[in-house]
């Protein structure tokens, strides 16, 4: 068993492991946590009733969180033409074409998202067995492949995020840090919750939010009203 470092527990005791606490409780209970030496992120963590063997029941998507995520989030965009200014002045953290492609293959990987326009797509191939294992490949359904390159750049800076339901039915997504005002961590909890719960599969059968969890990067889990989430 992994031995907990002191102020975990502390933190762990003002926990009831068997309540479900309403949404601004648990905001406010998980802020309190207080013995990183950083910022840490503020996590959600969707238990759902699909079967992602299935494909039409693996929920992915991506979202701008109105309240923004705090992260700085290193932009790559591949494209040509006159596409590679508009990127640039969007504030793409690196634009090219094939010289891009070119530095990926040679190992360079410090970037978080990756943009591509429609023509550059068969060359992205090229890295596919890179960026697809790291979850950056350019994706149509997540706005990553677009002719509106400075569209997709500037959300990618002020804050979207991507979800998908792992193996086992979950989703775990970021919606800020714990230096965030209460209300702009509601505000992106309100955001994601209302995505993923449209996104119900119409396959998906019995209760399709199992559970609900939030919790800090190095903090334990909270438990949070289901029914409450469900009525946002």
């Amino acid at each position: 068993m992994k031995k907990r470092s002191k102020k975990y527990a502390e933190v762990a005791t003002k926990i009831d492991p068997s309540k479900n606490y309403s949404i601004k409780d648990a905001i406010a209970l998980v802020k309190t946590s207080n013995f990183a030496k950083f910022d840490e992120s503020i996590d959600l963590a969707f238990r759902l009733g699909v079967d992602p063997r299935h494909a039409d029941q693996m929920i992915r998507g991506a979202i701008v969180m109105p309240g923004g995520t705090g992260k700085n989030v290193r932009v790559v965009v591949i494209t040509s033409g006159e596409n590679i200014k508009k990127a640039e002045e969007a504030g793409a953290d690196l634009v090219g074409s094939e010289d891009v492609i070119a530095k990926i293959q040679g190992g360079w990987l410090d970037f978080d998202r990756v943009i591509a326009t429609p023509d550059m797509m068969g060359k992205v191939g090229r890295v596919a067995r890179v960026l697809g294992p790291r979850g950056l490949m350019p994706n149509p359904k997540l706005g990553t492949v677009t002719t509106d390159v400075a569209k997709a750049v500037s959300e990618q800076k002020s804050g979207k995020v991507e979800y998908r339901t792992d193996k086992t039915g979950i989703i775990h997504v970021p919606i800020g840090k714990k230096s965030f005002d209460e209300s702009k961590i509601m505000e992106n909890f309100n955001a994601i919750t209302n995505a993923i719960v449209k996104a119900k599969p119409a396959s998906a059968k019995g209760i399709f939010l199992k559970s609900l969890t939030i919790s800090t990067t190095m903090g334990p889990g909270i438990s949070i009203d289901t029914f409450e989430a469900l009525d946002i």
